[in-house]
């Protein structure tokens, strides 16, 4: 997809794409297509009806931009972005998360309620059952908790079941955490995971959706939801799965966009292993503890450095020690890809070598 350039956004062109935001049957693409065609959306939203229909947008997408419900929602959002700890990451800003940026369709908009900046930090996706058996729950939680002890931010769909014991995992391990929803943020769903989400919010962690701020839970967006989950990781972990779960969706999703599928076997004769020795069938790493989720990410690293090497010969330290650099600065210089300069980037966090503050990675001074 065709990036906008990297311009600051006045409030009135943020106003402009909270309303295009709002508009039915308007997704990533539509909106791309829009800022693309008109160079901005305070142009989109003024041009007349036939240079809508030109582009082949639907009638009932270009009559909404004058609806008051339009207008008054992009409104009560530019009221909700004034409080503290809420933001709004916007795909052509240089806060919005790199590897995100990277899929074929990133959202334009992402609402973040919480703590923005960890984002950009190497994050792995672990879902699940929502109907999870205890032994499922009880591998979750084990799994997430050494992963987030290892400096990964553990990522997930904050629903009920195998999402809520890998958030909590995370958090009680004094980890981050980040719950992607599939509604917006004042509509959480399901609201049994409603303090969980503030208890996230609250320690550093952060609850996010592309979805305006009002929207509910409709069957449709789930999906959607799920591909920002793979999106913003660099693996995607499967500990418990029937056929037919949306778990599987997630994994299909991440293989889609590159990242690494992870899944956990189990019993034959339970139907929530079914799904996992599916994707195990289909290539997914067979992972019965978290070194071979640690050493795939290893390998898939090719660092060019020997685990005998001392830390200073690592490319992406010599960079750092010249100049503080942003993780995607570093891909750029370094010529690697973003998945990997990531993976990179924790292993020297977790040595102590390099320290990441406001979106930006320092080498550590001994």
């Amino acid at each position: 997809m065709m990036m906008p350039v990297c311009t600051p956004v006045s409030p009135a062109e943020l106003e402009a794409r909270l309303r295009l935001h709002r508009l039915p049957e308007i997704g990533p693409k539509r909106f791309a297509r829009l800022l693309e065609a008109f160079g901005s959306a305070s142009k989109a939203i003024s041009a007349p009806a036939s240079a809508w229909r030109s582009l082949g947008l639907p009638v009932a997408s270009a009559e909404a931009r004058r609806c008051p419900e339009v207008r008054d929602g992009a409104s009560r959002a530019l009221a909700w972005l004034e409080r503290p700890g809420q933001h709004l990451l916007m795909w052509d800003q240089p806060d919005y998360p790199a590897l995100l940026a990277q899929i074929a369709d990133p959202p334009p908009l992402l609402f973040v309620a919480g703590a923005p900046l960890i984002l950009e930090k190497p994050q792995l996706a672990m879902v699940g059952s929502r109907r999870a058996s205890r032994p499922g729950m009880d591998t979750a939680t084990a799994f997430a908790r050494s992963l987030a002890g290892a400096g990964f931010v553990i990522t997930s769909g904050l629903a009920l079941g195998i999402d809520a014991a890998v958030h909590q995992a995370a958090l009680d391990a004094g980890g981050q955490t980040v719950g992607v929803l599939g509604t917006g943020l004042e509509k959480f769903y399901p609201q049994r995971n409603r303090r969980l989400a503030d208890t996230m919010i609250a320690s550093g962690s952060a609850v996010i959706s592309e979805f305006p701020l009002d929207a509910g839970p409709t069957a449709s967006n789930f999906p959607r939801r799920n591909r920002i989950i793979s999106g913003l990781s660099l693996g995607v972990l499967v500990v418990e799965a029937s056929v037919a779960s949306g778990s599987l969706i997630t994994a299909r999703l991440a293989a889609e966009q590159g990242r690494e599928v992870y899944a956990i076997p189990g019993s034959i004769h339970h139907p929530g292993a079914r799904g996992c020795h599916q994707l195990i069938r289909d290539g997914a790493v067979l992972v019965e503890t978290i070194e071979h989720i640690l050493e795939a990410l290893r390998g898939w690293q090719h660092l060019s450095v020997s685990a005998t090497a001392p830390s200073t010969d690592n490319p992406l330290l010599r960079l750092l020690h010249a100049a503080p650099h942003t993780s995607e600065a570093l891909a750029d210089s370094s010529g690697w890809a973003l998945p990997k300069v990531l993976a990179a980037l924790t292993e020297l966090e977790m040595e102590g070598c390099a320290v990441c503050e406001n979106g930006r990675w320092f080498a550590r001074v001994s």
